[in-house]
């Protein structure tokens, strides 16, 4: 069944330069609108929606059934701040976020942070788009001068 999005989620979806392969995290997922509207693009991809409240990934999972049991989508309770790759994942190649304080300017220091974690779980040219853009904006994703720098 198709995603019903809101006309700005739907825009900020258009413009992601998804591929059916591509490997994709949502950085604060809410209740997973835009995740589940990735999935159903992606053949072989897939995409992991993250968030820190424990009750947005319940509702994401729960709206996420089919997606979910068919592979192309995963749900994590995690604070981007804390995110790692789990040991057997592999790296992301498309990261989002919206309306993520520590990604739109309103939480600067913390957004440091979130750009070391991802710049350890992306793949070497993954791109980061938030929203504040026409409708997206990119973020450089800073890489890892140190094989142990997180």
């Amino acid at each position: 069944m198709p995603v019903r999005l809101s006309p700005r989620l739907s825009a900020i979806v258009n413009a992601l330069p998804l591929q059916p392969h591509s490997r994709v995290l949502e950085i604060g997922c809410g209740p997973g609108a835009a995740a589940r509207a990735v999935a159903g693009r992606l053949t072989t991809g897939h995409i992991l929606a993250v968030d820190r409240s424990a009750t947005a990934v319940a509702q994401a999972r729960a709206a996420a059934a089919e997606e979910i049991g068919s592979g192309r989508m995963s749900v994590r309770q995690v604070a981007a701040e804390g995110f790692v790759l789990q040991p057997d994942e592999e790296p992301f190649d498309l990261v989002f976020a919206v309306r993520v304080g520590a990604l739109d300017g309103r939480h600067p220091e913390a957004g440091e942070r979130v750009l070391r974690r991802l710049g350890r779980a992306t793949t070497a040219d993954a791109r980061l788009f938030v929203d504040g853009g026409d409708p997206l904006r990119e973020l450089l994703i800073p890489r890892p001068e140190s094989p142990d720098e997180i």
